[in-house]
């Protein structure tokens, strides 16, 4: 089992940046796939960005590709989100979860996910 607990998250203007980070508890966590989901008000919850335990990425909303870069330090437990150019559609609870397999991962499907953390941009 994995737990997985996100912060970074904050208020934010227009066209500024926040990185989001998700550390993980397990010690084979570098094991896992992790991918970010964020979920605005009144809508469904959407994939951002996912990368397998090997450094591989994919960023899956169209509207945050090139703005929005996910990593990880598997030294560290950590994956990180790094927002930047940030709009007020970006608004959302940002949610990370993990798997050993990336297709859990990316359809939401894991057993493990953290608590989330509130985005908000806004002037």
């Amino acid at each position: 089992q994995v737990q997985l607990v996100e912060s970074g998250g904050g208020l934010v203007q227009p066209g500024g940046s926040l990185r989001l980070s998700c550390v993980g508890s397990a010690r084979t966590f570098s094991h896992y796939s992790v991918a970010w989901f964020r979920q605005a008000p009144g809508k469904e919850r959407e994939l951002v960005a996912a990368i397998r335990m090997a450094g591989r990425k994919f960023d899956y909303a169209g509207s945050v590709k090139g703005r929005f870069t996910i990593s990880r330090d598997n030294a560290k437990n950590t994956v990180y989100l790094q927002m930047n150019s940030l709009k007020p559609e970006d608004t959302a609870v940002y949610y990370c979860n993990a798997d050993s397999l990336v297709s859990a991962v990316v359809a939401g499907t894991s057993d493990y996910w953290g608590q989330g953390t509130q985005v908000t941009v806004s002037s």
